[in-house]
């Protein structure tokens, strides 16, 4: 992806903590029929690999299975909380008006290499680890042995696994570091002011990556 210095984040570990806050993948592949895209929980292994494995799995009656071999390249596409940003928020604006609108966000790709996963019992044990990850935060969390014996083992043949590991990470956090220090403070303050939860949360975020702020 397009990604400026000013935008650009390469440490590893906080791209990690990135992708388990916001797992829900966009898995895109190029075969003989074109790109195809599926979106899919996915879970990070960080012990395998030098920058970790992604695990998932995708339906059997998702044709996407069928377009992927053992070694396809892969990109696997993260995005966070994300706000537009109108030239108000600017003062610099007050003064020349040569500002125009932006859109900040978060993104992480990771590429690497797919194989597939039909083993009944690596496909129950990820699907044992992909529900204790996502249960964690429940009151009461829901296991796969709460289901009746045999349920789970008998759908297993409904999935596809997926691993990828990671050969690249590429991190953009685009939150107004290409403006000047007036310019990022007003976004920074206009954004937080918002009802919207979320937006707030991008305005934090322009704070935290202010360039004037040791990280």
């Amino acid at each position: 992806m397009y990604n400026p210095p000013s935008f650009a984040e390469h440490d590893v570990a906080v791209m990690h903590a990135f992708i388990d806050a916001n797992s829900l993948g966009a898995l895109v592949t190029s075969g003989s029929t074109g790109l195809f895209a599926t979106h899919l929980p996915l879970v990070l292994d960080r012990t395998r690999g030098a920058r970790g494995m992604l695990e998932g799995h995708l339906a059997r009656a998702n044709r996407h299975h069928e377009l992927i071999a053992d070694g396809t390249d892969a990109l696997v596409i993260f995005t966070g909380v994300d706000a537009y940003v109108t030239p108000s928020l600017y003062p610099s604006k007050q003064r020349h008006g040569k500002v125009v609108p932006t859109w900040n966000y978060v993104a992480v790709h990771a590429h690497g290499r797919i194989r597939l996963v039909r083993e009944p019992d690596r496909l129950r044990a990820h699907l044992e680890r992909l529900t204790a990850r996502h249960e964690a935060a429940q009151p009461r969390p829901w296991s796969i042995d709460d289901t009746p014996a045999g349920y789970v083992d008998a759908l297993l043949g409904a999935i596809v696994g997926i691993e990828i590991e990671i050969d690249r990470l590429d991190g953009k956090w685009k939150m107004s570091q290409n403006r000047p220090a007036e310019d990022v403070e007003g976004v920074a303050r206009g954004l937080a002011a918002s009802a919207d939860p979320a937006i707030r949360e991008v305005g934090a975020i322009v704070e935290e990556r202010r360039p004037d702020r040791a990280r």
